[in-house]
């Protein structure tokens, strides 16, 4: 088959944890001829989920690349994870897809998950289908699940198909497209097709009748066509379809059973037939805001949306081709850091079987290995060109922990191992943060956190522990207060003598200059941790020479990087240097440091301090029946709500929760729900910390300075 860009598919398979995805893929490759038999989870035979751990686990962790050939069409399939903790994989799979495939448990509905996915098929504006899969299950209620998925996605929700016998006789599946019946052998695989029976026949017509509606509304010419005879033949049907997909208005409803092998050709056929091609879709959206259209005579480009270690491989790098034709042994430069690239090798994947292929069109998906300096997210362009196209955006951490500092002779590897790892996966940040003194992992979930764990241990031979990380707290003051200090030494030769006076107050934007002080100089210093240092040089008379400021200054910056209270770093304070003394032979820089600090010190205890904590917005989507119970584990946790609501069909809670009390929330969540909210968090402000609490947390911090 000569592969075009028009007849080229690419979906990816979302969806919760459990609804079928990986069988449904492996049942999609197995009819298209791609393998010769079907793998099972259970022994660890399938064609995606082929890492160990995936194997251990029993479901998906990373998204596999699939192809099969259907008909006219090379499909390529992705298939992502079903769990929150691993959604980076879900967003790079939605970057370079052309349709959205969202799998449903029969006998689940509308999962959270589902909902999940849902805000990403918006955001980037994928065509999408339902597959309502398990229709052999016992409580499969397709009924039901239609039901959900048109109140939560609205009515362009549209089923095409719908079970004859649900449950565990299922075998026949009436198409309304088509207005057929397929009847599925024992053992599934290739229906025999039987006229709609007369009990269904006026269901499956008004659903026939919708569809036609819905693609006689986007081609003037099948309006007329459909006004004057009341209906449109198959093709025509294809046509509006087709443009009706492609723009999101119906997102069609299959049903099938993966596990039976019942229904998957049909929707394969429908990919066929009615999905857009890349050629299709709207053009590549640039980072400078142009467009990249698809054209396979342009010259070449690609987009990395994935990477991945395999052991004794190497770094596999997934891309999708933008524009041209891309060939085995092209070079490219990268736009995001001008390093030149060589494609040795070219493949398409199979899972973890990859074959080598000469040449990859505009909108297909493959792979290569070993490039240099190229990694997710980088587009590579020929060597005229500079382009880059738009970024995929990973969302933000929803936990942290620390990594308890292994012994000196493994710290080097496990740095090494961690960043590799962060290379790999966006959606993980290694923060190896001075002023917490401590190595802070930010990921999505305690699974994900608990899967680098298992990386680190089986790959690189490294133990690892976890452990609470510290909260990066802040210090500030509340009121003025006014101190001096002297520092005066002598030991043989040169001394050290600096005094300094200086008045430190609580600061605040438009705050006046002080009207009892005359300021001949002002700094304003934003601080690299947050809020600001104002200095003030107010000396008259020359008591302090002007070229001991700097010195005084950074005296002040050593004290708020290691604040008085906890060791937390200071903000928003003015200071006011308006006296002091100098020695002609015996002063310098060191010793107006000095001095600075201690007076900064004092001055600061003097000043009615305030810990400042950090607080952040978080927002939990959770069934009815488990709000009760998640409010009050907020409540516990020093929570305010901010405001309640619906979102679909699940209770939306917003609340505002310091971040010293959303450690491990991501376990309590889920023991709390069965594993059916999820939650978002957005560091929101620093606030004032309760005085007891304050005291509690200066008294640990005094303990932890005695012991160490």
């Amino acid at each position: 088959m000569t592969i075009t860009s028009k007849n080229i598919r690419n979906v990816s398979l979302l969806g919760h944890s459990g609804s079928g995805k990986t069988t449904f893929a492996e049942t999609m490759l197995f009819e298209a001829g791609a393998i010769p038999r079907r793998g099972s989870i259970e022994n660890g035979s399938t064609v995606s989920d082929f890492t160990n751990i995936e194997k251990e686990r029993g479901n998906s962790i990373f998204s596999t690349l699939m192809h099969a050939h259907w008909k006219d069409s090379k499909i390529n399939i992705i298939d992502t994870p079903g769990l929150d903790d691993f959604v980076g994989e879900v967003i790079s799979a939605m970057k370079v897809s052309d349709t959205a495939i969202v799998m449903i448990n029969g006998s689940q509905g509308v999962e959270v998950s589902t909902e999940l996915v849902w805000e990403y098929i918006e955001s980037f504006k994928t065509p999408a289908m339902f597959v309502v899969n398990q229709m052999d299950h016992e409580k499969a209620d397709f009924d039901q699940s239609l039901e959900q998925l048109q109140s939560r996605f609205g009515k362009n929700v549209l089923p095409f198909q719908f079970p004859l016998n649900q449950g565990t006789g299922f075998n026949k599946i009436v198409d309304a497209l088509r207005m057929i019946m397929y009847v599925f052998p024992e053992d599934g695989g290739k229906p025999e097709k039987q006229p709609i029976p007369e009990s269904v026949m006026e269901r499956a017509q008004e659903m026939h009748n919708l569809l036609v509606e819905a693609a006689a509304e986007n081609e003037e010419g099948l309006m007329e066509k459909f006004f004057e005879e009341g209906t449109l033949n198959e093709s025509e049907l294809a046509e509006g379809l087709t443009i009706a997909l492609a723009k999101q208005q119906i997102f069609p409803v299959f049903c099938c059973s993966a596990t039976l092998n019942m229904g998957s050709g049909r929707i394969m056929g429908f990919i066929n037939d009615i999905a857009p091609s890349p050629a299709d879709r709207p053009a590549a959206l640039l980072e400078d805001g142009e467009e990249l259209p698809l054209d396979a005579d342009a010259s070449p480009s690609l987009f990395i949306f994935k990477t991945m270690s395999e052991p004794q491989v190497g770094m596999v790098s997934y891309f999708k081709v933008y524009s041209g034709k891309v060939k085995s042994g092209d070079d490219f430069v990268n736009s995001d850091n001008r390093s030149t690239e060589r494609l040795n090798q070219l493949f398409v994947s199979e899972g973890k079987i990859r074959t080598n292929v000469d040449e990859l069109i505009a909108g297909d998906i493959g792979a290569t290995v070993k490039l240099k300096n190229a990694h997710t997210n980088n587009t590579l362009v020929e060597k005229s060109l500079g382009f880059k196209i738009s970024k995929i955006e990973f969302p933000n951490s929803k936990i942290r922990c620390a990594v308890k500092p292994p012994g000196k002779n493994d710290m080097e590897k496990l740095m090494k191992a961690l960043h590799q790892i962060e290379e790999e996966d966006p959606t993980l940040h290694v923060e190896q943060s001075a002023a917490l003194k401590q190595t802070i992992l930010h990921g999505q979930g305690q699974l994900h956190l608990d899967l680098i764990k298992y990386r680190i241990e089986k790959v690189n031979n490294i133990n690892v522990e976890y452990e609470q990380p510290r909260i990066p707290y802040r210090e500030t003051i509340t009121k003025v207060a006014n101190e001096s200090y002297r520092h005066k030494k002598q030991s043989g030769g040169a001394g050290q003598f600096a005094e300094v006076h200086m008045r430190i107050e609580p600061y605040y934007e438009g705050m006046p200059k002080p009207t009892d002080l005359n300021v001949r100089n002002e700094d304003v210093e934003d601080l690299p941790w947050g809020g600001k240092l104002i200095f003030l040089w107010c000396i008259v008379g020359g008591t302090i020479d002007a070229k001991y400021s700097n010195a005084i200054k950074k005296g002040i910056m050593s004290k708020m990087e290691v604040g008085p209270l906890t060791g937390s770093t200071c903000q928003d304070i003015r200071v006011c240097i308006y006296d002091g003394k100098m020695h002609p032979v015996d002063s310098n820089d060191m010793a107006f440091m000095t001095a600075a600090s201690y007076a900064f010190k004092s001055a600061f205890n003097n000043a009615n301090p305030q810990l400042l904590e950090p607080i952040y917005d978080v927002t939990v989507l959770c069934p009815s029946e488990s709000m009760g119970d998640i409010m009050g584990d907020l409540q516990t946790r020093r929570a305010i709500i901010q405001g309640m609501g619906t979102e679909g069909h699940y209770q939306k809670i917003n609340a505002k929760v310091p971040l010293a009390e959303m450690y491990k929330y991501c376990s309590s969540l889920r023991s709390l729900s069965q594993g059916r909210a999820k939650f978002t968090r957005t560091f929101a402000e620093y606030q004032n910390m309760i005085p007891s609490l304050q005291k509690k947390i200066i008294n640990e911090a005094k303990s932890e300075l005695v012991e160490a």
